[in-house]
């Protein structure tokens, strides 16, 4: 989940932001807090070439315990129901977590970024191919930790099959540009990543994608309103509003 996520997820469950970790780095934070790092991964070595400011995930998670060591020093014997009725989007459940908030991955063959390396400007079968293969894979994992932790509790959001009705039929969703990012300089926008010296389109509510890899707010706001109240075909077990009422 980006920012945009878990600041609207934040707002359905009547919230304000999750302010960032670094802002406050000595905060408690007892009504949550953000430890995202944009462009950011699973690897140290993650857009490292590129960036070299992002926090991966390790590091992330070095920064909630930090959080959850002076949670327990505020809250004393609360901590463990405190967390166990917080929600998480990644898994942590050995730290007290219990209920958490799981996205697949995208259609990412279709990124601007990825179409780009096509001289026609398609989707990249393979890539979409094992990303598909790693929901799948994904999807199975959660459902035997289901079976194997009792308290565990998730909702999974089936992105992929979202992003492909997105790219399908996107005049449905109020899209006319699902190949080209909104921010960003040459072919689809995808030869350079936004920067203050790209190039804007003139209206981002219509386009899919705001940069090479991200949506746009109006395609993270669907996701959001999915995740938190939509049917069965993209959310289950249960919405994020059926995990937080348990």
């Amino acid at each position: 989940m980006n920012s945009f996520d878990l600041n609207w997820t934040a707002e359905k469950v009547g919230l304000a932001s999750a302010p960032p970790y670094l802002e406050q780095p000595n905060g408690v934070f007892v009504k949550g807090v953000s430890f995202a790092s944009g462009g950011a991964g699973i690897f140290n070595t993650t857009d490292e070439s590129l960036i070299k400011h992002t926090i991966p995930l390790a590091h992330q998670l070095g920064h909630f315990n930090t959080v959850r060591q002076r949670l327990a020093k505020e809250l004393g014997s609360n901590l463990q129901d405190h967390l166990s009725k917080s929600l998480f989007p990644i898994g942590i459940y050995g730290l007290g977590a219990r209920k958490f908030i799981v996205t697949g991955i995208a259609l990412i063959g279709c990124a601007p970024k990825v179409r780009y390396s096509s001289p026609t400007g398609e989707c990249n079968k393979d890539v979409n191919y094992w990303a598909k293969k790693y929901n799948d894979e994904l999807t199975s994992m959660l459902h035997e930790l289901k079976l194997e932790l009792k308290e565990f509790q998730y909702s999974y959001f089936d992105t992929y099959s979202v992003f492909t009705e997105f790219v399908q039929t996107p005049a449905t969703y109020g899209f006319n540009e699902t190949k080209s990012a909104c921010c960003g300089l040459g072919k689809l926008r995808a030869k350079f990543p936004c920067t203050p010296l790209a190039l804007f389109c003139s209206d981002r509510s219509n386009h899919l994608f705001w940069d090479v890899y991200h949506p746009t707010e109006a395609a993270a706001r669907i996701f959001i309103d999915m995740l938190w109240r939509g049917s069965g075909k993209y959310t289950f077990p249960m919405t994020v509003e059926e995990l937080i009422a348990i």
